[in-house]
Parts: structure tokens; sequence; C-alpha cells
């Protein structure tokens, strides 16, 4: 059983900052890669960043939203600045989870932590 937990949602300024974090915990032998998406209502999920030995980020986020993880804690940290209105999703957690035993990776998701950016 592997879970992953959201936090740091909630709302903020247009142009202000929030830090959301996700710890994953369970029967993890290995996490190979983390990272965030975001959904918009009337839109679809799509990838904000992600990380592994290296990182990747959404064309929408262009490097304003830094990420990194914790190894030792099993978790990941968006850094969000100079957030717009338009930022306003469901931001969910995403792991690739090698658990203990033979099955191969498997994509976690999280609960998602909502984001609000008001004008």
């Amino acid at each position: 059983q592997v879970q992953l937990v959201e936090s740091g949602g909630g709302l903020v300024q247009a142009g202000g900052s929030l830090r959301l974090s996700c710890a994953a915990s369970g029967s993890i032998f290995s996490i190979n890669a983390m990272g965030w998406y975001r959904q918009a209502p009337g839109k679809q999920r799509e990838l904000v960043a992600g990380i592994t030995s290296t990182t990747k980020y959404g064309d929408s986020v262009r490097g304003r939203f830094p990420i990194s993880r914790d190894y030792a804690k099993n978790t990941v940290y968006l850094q969000m600045n100079s957030l717009k209105p338009e930022a306003t999703a469901v931001y969910y957690c995403n792991a690739r989870i090698n658990t203990y035993g033979w099955a191969p990776p498997y994509d976690y998701w999280g609960q998602g932590t909502q984001v609000n950016v008001s004008s």
C-alpha cells in the first residue's frame, strides 16, 4: 500500500507564492520519479513539473515553479511564485514507485489540493 499526501494549497492573491508538498509513504522500495500535474475546470490534466535525476517543466509555468525533492523523506515540493489567476486548479502529486516484490513500477496519485489565485 502506497499513499501520496499533498499539502500547501489554498487561496492567494495574484503575484503571491505558495509551496506545495507531497509525501509518499507505505511499501516503497524506490521512487523513479515524482511530479505535479494540475487540472483546471473544463480542461485536461497537464504536467506542471517533474523530477527524476533532472527536471522537466510544462510550457505554461516556464520555470516559475521550481520543483525539488527530498529523497530521504520521499517528498516532492513545488514552489509556485508570481502566481497568476490562470494557475487556479486542482494540483495532483504523481509518483512512479517500485514497491517490494516483483511488480513493475506503478504510477500513484495524490488526492489533489486546490489552489485558487485571485486577481
